[in-house]
């Protein structure tokens, strides 16, 4: 053996990186903490590739309340991320989220509204003709209603985000191991060790496992089926020339999405499913722009027809394909794996409220700040999906 931790956490990106930083800075715990990473450099990571945003407007109230915990984080993680005085700047914009509905959608947006007020969230139903007067650059063609997150809905550099929870991290005591998890060795009911490519053996009484994209090959690992994928996703920036003032993050009934990035914007959808296989390669798919995101760009802004491609980049998704939402919590017949996986494009967001979760079922075997046990690995068994219905 090459050592030993309490806990391993296989995965160093946003969510691996909440974990260890809600471990070690919590009083009541004075345990080991290693985080295996393979790139140091998260040149291909999630968490570096995402588009980096965050929104109060789910349909389900577990991810609305994950989401405003993310949320007062955000707005704390200069304080709370400060090694010696100095804290990540984040960059923090709050214009919020608007979805769009058609006539056959209003219904559904009306009744998530209902719910996301009832759960504290700030947003306002608009009707065709206010979402013309706010936005007069925006064609409400089609549109029989809008929802808008007044507050606490925008963007943020989710790379200062990830690097501040992981010098954070470091700097309370957690280990940092730049190695490739490539085997687990269970006794029994447990993980008692952690296998490296490098040939090292890590002991663990805690395993979680926040590998991302790369989650379901690490469970496999110790017998465990995990139903998480790599999906790619694709996103792509432009030029207008003509400006949109106060302009959110739109969503269009199509599912194609576009904010503000600077000067420039970006844009993406998520591909039909005959068009969403399983793969870790990050090439763009250059035509999903030209087919599906420049038509309904065009249609929803006038002055989106004029615009100009200036890059891309493609990333990967951790999709859970059982029901697109997080898995959190042990496994039911390997007590001491934890899963953190399964975001499916939230992570960023929902990552300090995982890290916290899990934190405090290491700490406590129990939730204490948000109860999350919907979201528990016992829902797949069971076959009981948690149905979120504002899916982006």
């Amino acid at each position: 053996m090459d050592g030993r931790y309490d806990v391993v956490v296989v995965g160093g990106g946003a969510v691996g990186s909440a974990v260890a930083y809600f471990l070690a800075a919590s009083p009541g715990f004075d345990g080991t903490v290693a985080v295996v990473e393979r790139d140091p450099t998260y040149r291909a990571a999630s968490s570096a590739l995402s588009a980096s945003s965050i929104r109060q407007q789910f349909s389900t109230p577990a991810n609305i309340a994950m989401s405003r915990f993310g949320l007062s984080f955000l707005r704390a993680a200069g304080e709370l991320l400060a090694v010696d005085g100095e804290g990540p700047d984040l960059a923090f914009r709050e214009p919020g989220y608007l979805f769009l509905a058609s006539g056959a959608g209003r219904g559904v947006l009306e009744a998530n509204h209902a719910v996301q007020r009832t759960h504290g969230a700030d947003v306002a139903l608009l009707e065709p003709a206010d979402l013309a007067r706010r936005y007069p650059w925006l064609s409400t063609k089609g549109i029989a209603a809008g929802s808008l997150g007044l507050s606490g809905e925008g963007w943020f550099d989710g790379y200062s985000l990830l690097q501040g929870l992981k010098r954070k991290a470091r700097a309370l005591g957690v280990e940092y191991l730049t190695a490739e998890a490539a085997g687990l060795g269970r006794e029994g009911g447990r993980v008692a060790e952690v296998r490296l490519a490098d040939g090292r053996r890590i002991g663990c009484g805690t395993l979680v496992n926040a590998a991302g994209p790369h989650a379901r090959a690490l469970a496999a690992m110790g017998g465990v089926d995990l139903p998480v994928a790599p999906r790619r996703r694709s996103v792509f920036v432009f030029d207008c020339r003509a400006p949109l003032p106060d302009c959110p993050l739109v969503i269009d009934p199509t599912g194609v999405y576009f904010r503000p990035e600077g000067a420039q914007f970006i844009c993406g959808v998520s591909p039909p499913a005959e068009r969403d296989p399983d793969t870790t390669e990050l090439e763009v798919d250059h035509a999903l722009f030209e087919e599906t995101i420049w038509p309904a760009l065009a249609r929803r802004v006038p002055a989106f027809e004029a615009i100009k491609l200036t890059g891309s980049w493609a990333g990967l998704y951790e999709y859970n394909t059982f029901d697109q939402n997080a898995i959190l919590g042990a496994h039911p017949e390997v007590s001491n794996l934890l899963f953190a996986n399964g975001f499916s494009g939230h992570g960023l967001q929902q990552a300090p409220a995982a890290g916290r979760a899990i934190a405090e079922l290491v700490e406590h075997g129990a939730y204490r700040t948000l109860d999350l046990a919907e979201f528990g690995y016992d829902r797949i068994a069971a076959g009981r999906p948690i149905r979120e219905l504002n899916v982006v």
